[in-house]
C-alpha cells in the first residue's frame, strides 16, 4: 500500500483473530514547523534511524509490527497531536489490516491517547508507555521490578484524566465513612498512591539490603568498572566476553535490565567488580530516569566507567549524545575523561575503508581522551581495553616499599588484600621487603598499620 504514511506493511500470510493482538502499527510524527518541534522534543538522530528503532522496541517485546511509516506533522495538535486527515487515513488502514495497537514515538498527553484511542478504536501507546512495557518484562531482580512498578504508576497516575467517562461514574462511600461517596477516578488515584507509598517503603528496605552488600564489597575493596552505553551497543556481550559469564546478550533492544556484577582479574593482578547495566536510550522519560537511579548505583560509584559504543551504527554519534546527556544527568561529569573511557565496539562490523578511518581518529585521541577499539564478538582488543583499565586504575595509586616483619604473617597478607605487590624480596632475617602499589584512600591506614613516618614520600613509580 502506498500513500502519504509511506508504510511498509509485513502482512501474515494467514491473519488471524487469535494473533490480532500482537499486530501493531508504529507511526514516527517527523513535526516540521519549529514551534511545533519543541512540542515533539525530535532527537538529533535521523527520521529513518527513529523508525529503525521504536520498530526494534515493539520486536523486542514480540510484537508483530504490521506496518510502519513516517507521518508528517505542519502544526501539533493539542487533541489528536496528529492533523484530522492522518487521523483519518490511519484509521482507516487500522481496519483493513485489523490492528488493534498502534506505537506512537511522541510524547502524547493523557487527552491526545485518549482521543486517538476513541477515534482509531485501538490501544495507543507513546514512547514512555512503550519503554515502560519493555522494562515491565525485562525486569528480574525484586528491585527493578519494584523501580518498573514504581514508574508504571506514577505514569498511570498521570494518564487519569476527567475525559475518560468511565472513570466519571459515582460510587457510594462504604463501611462507617459514609458521605456522599467518590467519583471513580478518585478512588483510582487514591488505590494508586497507596500503592506507590507502599513500592516506596519496599525500596527503601531493598535499597538498604544493597547498601549492606556494597559496604561489604567495599571492605574487600574491589574498585569497580561500570558498562553504560545505548541500548544494543554490545554491553552484555562484551561482558561476557570479560568475564567469561553467561549474562543474556541478544540483539535485541533492553535485553539487559537488572544490574550484573562479576569479579575481573587485570593483566597483572588487579582484580575489579565489573558492572553490565541497562541500556540507555534517546529522550528517556523523566521519571525512568529518577526511578532506575538506584539500579544505576553501580555507575555512580564506578571508578571507571565504560561508554560502549556500536560504531558500526549511522546514528553513532547521535546515540553516544544521548548517553552523555543521561550520565551528566545522574551528576557524572562528561568532561571527566580519566574516569569515563570510550569503547568503540563492533569493528568487526565496519568495512575495512571505516575501519582505517576509526584507527585513524582513535589514534589522534592521546592522553584521558585516548579510546579502546574492540569487538566482542571476536575478542579483537580486548587485551589492549584490560590493560587501558588497569593503567587508569592504578595511575593515582601510591607505590611504598614497606618491610614486613618475619611474625606478621597477617600485614602480608593485608597488603596482597588492599594493595597490588609490584616486587616481593624475603631478606636474611626473615623479613619480607615488598614493593606495594595502594589506592590513595589507604595509605593513612598503611602507615599507621606498618609503624610508617607521616611525611613518608610516595611515587607513583620506582
Amino acid at each position: 500500500m502506498s500513500g502519504p504514511l509511506s508504510f511498509e506493511l509485513h502482512r501474515s500470510s494467514n491473519p488471524t483473530k487469535e494473533h490480532a493482538t500482537g499486530r501493531c502499527y508504529v507511526l514516527v510524527p517527523v513535526v516540521k514547523s519549529r514551534a511545533a518541534s519543541s512540542a515533539a522534543s525530535p532527537s538529533a538522530r535521523t527520521s529513518a534511524a527513529r523508525l529503525e528503532e521504536v520498530a526494534g522496541l515493539a520486536r523486542a517485546i514480540e510484537l508483530d509490527v504490521i506496518g510502519q511509516g513516517l507521518v508528517p506533522v505542519t502544526t501539533v495538535r493539542p487533541a489528536t497531536f496528529l492533523g484530522k486527515g492522518k487521523v483519518d487515513e490511519i484509521a482507516g488502514l487500522l481496519r483493513i489490516d485489523d490492528v488493534g495497537l498502534v506505537i506512537v514515538d511522541a510524547p502524547l498527553s493523557p487527552v491526545q491517547q485518549r482521543n486517538l484511542e476513541k477515534a482509531w478504536s485501538a490501544k495507543v501507546l507513546d514512547r514512555t508507555g512503550l519503554i515502560l512495557e519493555i522494562f515491565g518484562r525485562r525486569a528480574r531482580t525484586r528491585e527493578g521490578s519494584l523501580q518498573v512498578e514504581l514508574a508504571h504508576l506514577n505514569y498511570q497516575k498521570s494518564r487519569l484524566v476527567r475525559s475518560w467517562t468511565h472513570l466519571e461514574r459515582q460510587r457510594g462511600g462504604f463501611g462507617f465513612l459514609g458521605g456522599p461517596g467518590e467519583s471513580q477516578i478518585e478512588a483510582d488515584r487514591r488505590q494508586i498512591q497507596e500503592r506507590v507509598i507502599k513500592i516506596e517503603k519496599e525500596l527503601e528496605q531493598v535499597k538498604r539490603t544493597r547498601g549492606l552488600h556494597r559496604s561489604a564489597r567495599q571492605r574487600v575493596p574491589y574498585p569497580i568498572v561500570a558498562l553504560v552505553g545505548y541500548t544494543n551497543a554490545g554491553k552484555s556481550t562484551l561482558f561476557n566476553r570479560l568475564t567469561q559469564a553467561d549474562v543474556v546478550a541478544a540483539d535485541m533492544l533492553f535485553a539487559t535490565l537488572d544490574p550484573t556484577l562479576r569479579a575481573v582479574e587485570l593483566p597483572h593482578g588487579l582484580k575489579i567488580m565489573l558492572s553490565d547495566t541497562v541500556g540507555f536510550i534517546s529522550e528517556l522519560p523523566t521519571m525512568l530516569v529518577a526511578a532506575f537511579r538506584a539500579t544505576l548505583e553501580e555507575v555512580l560509584e564506578a571508578d571507571v566507567i565504560l561508554h560502549v559504543r556500536d560504531v558500526s551504527h549511522e546514528d553513532t554519534e547521535a546515540q553516544a549524545g544521548d548517553v552523555v546527556a543521561i550520565l551528566d544527568d545522574l551528576g557524572i561529569d562528561p568532561a571527566d575523561h580519566h574516569r569515563l573511557l570510550e569503547v568503540w565496539n563492533k569493528i568487526d562490523a565496519v568495512s575495512d575503508e571505516g575501519r582505517h578511518e576509526l584507527f585513524e581518529r582513535a589514534a589522534r585521541r592521546a592522553g584521558d581522551e585516548r579510546v579502546a577499539l574492540v569487538s566482542a564478538v571476536t575478542g579483537e582488543g580486548v587485551d589492549a581495553l584490560l590493560a587501558e583499565i588497569e593503567q587508569r586504575l592504578v595511575a593515582h595509586r601510591m607505590v611504598i616499599r614497606i618491610t614486613v616483619p618475619a611474625a606478621d604473617g597477617s600485614g602480608l597478607n593485608w597488603l596482597y588484600r588492599h594493595g597490588e605487590i609490584l616486587d616481593r624480596r624475603e631478606l636474611k632475617n626473615g623479613a619480607i621487603d615488598v614493593l606495594v602499589r595502594m589506592p590513595p584512600e589507604r595509605l593513612d591506614e598503611t602507615k599507621r598499620r606498618f609503624d610508617l613516618p607521616p611525611d613518608l614520600s610516595t611515587s607513583e613509580e620506582e
